[in-house]
């Protein structure tokens, strides 16, 4: 029996594969610049005259290479008589154009001018909406607070605000509310508070008039007489360099004919100074006729208390 002896060759292999077609994003991307065109926001591309010996590749297949299309978003100047086009119009027509620069922009580190300005333009949005304490109104330089207590808890001795009143520099009322405890009331102290039953059916709760209150008093000079006892009802420290105490202001004791380091009623100071009583009859304290009063007395020596102040202020 012979032997067979095949000859095969295997030098060449099987040609490379043909494609059939762009994809579907790249035809749908070429769809979108011809229509930038002719709408006339992107110029028009010249064709590059095709060389016959490029566009065979070396396997002897007619395939020519897909050049590589970066899209240029060059905003045509209207021609005289041509009517503008609206910018949404306009972005809406670049948004994908548009969208790929300012990727690579932020991508960049900042080294191109439209990083920058895409940059400054999201940090001026952050500013204007966040609110600066600057820029809240402050009509009163400084204001007369007083407050009213009333009893709770066993025997009421438990001190808790009732009434609150808040006068301004030239003795308009700025605030004055009746203000429901959080612990029921077992004594209304009417004889010195002038609070009674009905005065809290439609009181306003404590926390929302605490809240109301110090947004009055905040950054402002607050004047009280013993006001530290008001503070203490509000649960409430205000800046010690921003409050004026007039049961604790040499100049007044002086100005009455009482000893400096004596602490005086604010009726007797009232009497001496302004010769006008208060605190009277059997209907009990008006926080809002104290408060005025205390305004009136710290007006008295405010030129000399605050200058003092200050010099006392540089000399530290």
């Amino acid at each position: 029996m012979s032997d067979v002896i095949l000859n095969l060759d295997f030098t060449r292999g099987p040609g490379p594969r043909q494609r059939t077609g762009h994809s579907l994003k790249h035809r749908r991307f070429l769809q979108r610049r011809a229509y930038l065109e002719r709408k006339g926001y992107l110029h028009r591309k010249q064709a590059k005259p095709v060389n016959s010996h490029n566009s065979v590749t070396h396997s002897g297949l007619g395939h020519r290479p897909q050049p590589k299309l970066t899209p240029q978003p060059c905003l045509k100047t209207p021609t005289p008589g041509q009517k503008p086009t609206h910018p949404s119009e306009r972005s809406l027509l670049l948004s994908e154009c548009q969208s790929g620069f300012l990727s690579f922009q932020r991508n960049s580190g900042g080294s191109h001018k439209g990083s920058s300005s895409f940059s400054s333009s999201s940090s001026s949005t952050t500013s204007l909406s966040a609110p600066r304490p600057s820029s809240l109104a402050k009509p009163y330089k400084c204001v007369a607070l007083d407050c009213e207590m009333v009893g709770t808890g066993q025997g009421g001795k438990k001190s808790e605000l009732a009434r609150c009143s808040v006068i301004g520099y030239d003795g308009d009322l700025v605030y004055d509310k009746y203000i429901l405890p959080p612990n029921p009331i077992t004594d209304y102290r009417t004889r010195w508070s002038g609070i009674r039953r009905q005065h809290m059916k439609n009181a306003t709760p404590f926390k929302l008039a605490q809240k109301e209150i110090l947004k009055v008093l905040y950054g402002k000079i607050v004047i009280g007489h013993a006001v530290h006892n008001d503070f203490k009802a509000l649960n409430y420290f205000h800046p010690q360099s921003l409050t004026r105490d007039t049961s604790k202001i040499p100049l007044l004791n002086r100005k009455a004919g009482f000893p400096e380091k004596e602490s005086v009623s604010l009726k007797k100071l009232t009497k001496q100074l302004l010769h006008r009583d208060i605190q009277v009859g059997k209907k009990g304290h008006s926080s809002v006729e104290d408060a005025r009063a205390t305004m009136e007395l710290y007006k008295l020596v405010e030129a000399q208390l605050e200058s003092e102040g200050a010099t006392q202020t540089e000399e530290k």
